[in-house]
């Protein structure tokens, strides 16, 4: 079976838990005998493609004119909608500007017999042009689509940036659709949901032919909050993989215990929490240093509340962390916590869990699903936070039981047997196109 893949990031060049998603999955796919084409905004040309061809957007020389009219459709669907700076899944937000480009009344000018030539210069990144990013996507995907004709049975889009570039694939090679619902709007808003990026979700999951959910918790989401069919609504939970080599843990300059939180400094993933329970453990035991690793809008909130609790001396921001100095982050830890208030699935807790730490995750995340050994909490439940948190550094036999049976437990998650479920969603659609 052979994949046309959509994505927004690819290792090395990640924002965050998508793109390390999206390669673990496609290195189980190849082992299930799943060829996989990787479209990206940009590539850097120094990605891993022993298991997946990687395909440059920027490199992609598109044709217009008459036959690329819906192009422009979806160009007028984007072109006024504002993305508040807590829309973009994955990263450090950013203001984004309103969408408006010449290019547009350019396009509306000419003539239904016009050819035109271009290529779009993809940042690659969540930048301030992220809306037209996200057009102009749609419209190279449409290109793409083109040239792989008869290359590829299915189509796969990951999270809203890309829904459009899929619904554009599919119009011109008629293959059957899926998306994966990584992150949903109202895992990165609450209640407070931005409509327009809500509707890009909605049209993009009810477009598809099967969706994929990170997990139950998301499954339900999509199901009663967009209204999209139960019946093609498939839950595959994330994986985690495991490197070639054993890892020794560097050495420490400090002797106390490092309690460690890493991820986007943002409201969904409970940072201010994180603090709180900090404060409270620090008053119990002096000697643990508590480590916040990323950014995001909140940072300098969180920053001036650790200096309001006098912990500034127990508290360390590291920036963000990428590939390398993740994992060596973990191996520095003696637990880790992900107090998320809304997460769809959360991959980071595995990855610990392969380092031998323990973990503690709020009860409101979907890895909570296949976890059993992990301290789980309520996010907002600060008191219990700091129970646990106290306990796993107080009682190191309690320590190495969560962190024994923890790598246990996360062997067993490999990619591979998430990218079998994966692959029978593809026949599964594919079979029902063909009926």
């Amino acid at each position: 079976m052979r994949v046309l893949m959509f994505g927004w990031e690819f290792p090395p060049h990640i924002a965050g838990g998508l793109g390390t998603a999206c390669y673990g999955m496609t290195r189980g796919l190849a082992r299930n005998d799943v060829e996989v084409i990787f479209v990206v905004p940009r590539a850097y040309g120094d990605e891993d493609q022993r298991f997946v061809r990687v395909v440059n957007a920027s490199d992609v020389e598109t044709l217009g004119g008459r036959e690329q009219e819906f192009s422009t459709e979806f160009l007028d669907k984007v072109s006024f909608i504002h993305i508040d700076s807590n829309m973009v899944p994955y990263i450090s937000p950013e203001e984004y500007a309103v969408y408006h480009d010449e290019f547009v009344r350019r396009g509306e000018t000419r003539r239904e017999t016009d050819l035109w030539r271009k290529r779009y210069t993809f940042s690659g990144k969540y930048g301030a042009n992220l809306m037209e990013e996200v057009a102009r996507y749609a419209m190279v995907a449409a290109q793409v689509a083109r040239d792989l004709e008869g290359q590829f049975d299915v189509i796969h889009a990951h999270d809203w940036l890309t829904y459009f570039a899929g619904i554009a694939a599919k119009r011109v090679s008629g293959n059957p659709r899926v998306v994966h619902m990584h992150a949903t709007e109202y895992d990165r808003s609450g209640e407070n949901v931005n409509r327009q990026v809500y509707d890009i979700e909605k049209a993009g999951m009810q477009a598809a032919d099967r969706v994929i959910a990170v997990s139950d918790l998301t499954r339900r989401i999509v199901v009663e909050r967009y209204g999209i069919e139960a019946r093609k609504v498939v839950t595959v939970h994330n994986a985690v993989r495991f490197g070639t080599k054993e890892e020794k843990a560097p050495e420490r300059s400090v002797d106390e215990k490092i309690v460690t939180f890493l991820g986007r400094i943002t409201y969904q993933k409970g940072p201010d929490y994180f603090v709180e329970a900090a404060a409270k453990v620090l008053a119990r035991v002096p000697n643990v240093r508590f480590v916040m690793a990323g950014s995001g809008d909140m940072m300098q909130h969180v920053v001036r509340r650790v200096a309001r609790l006098g912990i500034a001396d127990r508290f360390h921001f590291t920036g963000f962390l990428r590939g390398e100095e993740v994992q060596r982050m973990f191996r520095l830890s003696d637990v880790y916590v992900m107090p998320s208030v809304s997460e769809p699935f959360g991959i980071s807790p595995l990855e610990a869990m392969r380092s031998g730490v323990p973990v503690i995750i709020s009860r409101q995340s979907g890895v909570a699903e296949v976890l059993d050994y992990a301290v789980k909490i309520n996010y907002w439940d600060v008191d219990a936070l700091a129970d646990a948190i106290y306990g796993l550094i107080s009682y190191p036999a309690l320590g190495r039981m969560f962190a024994t049976k923890g790598l246990e437990e996360v062997n067993g998650l490999k990619w591979s047997s998430a990218a079998a479920k994966i692959k029978a969603v593809y026949e599964a659609a594919v079979a029902e196109a063909e009926a």
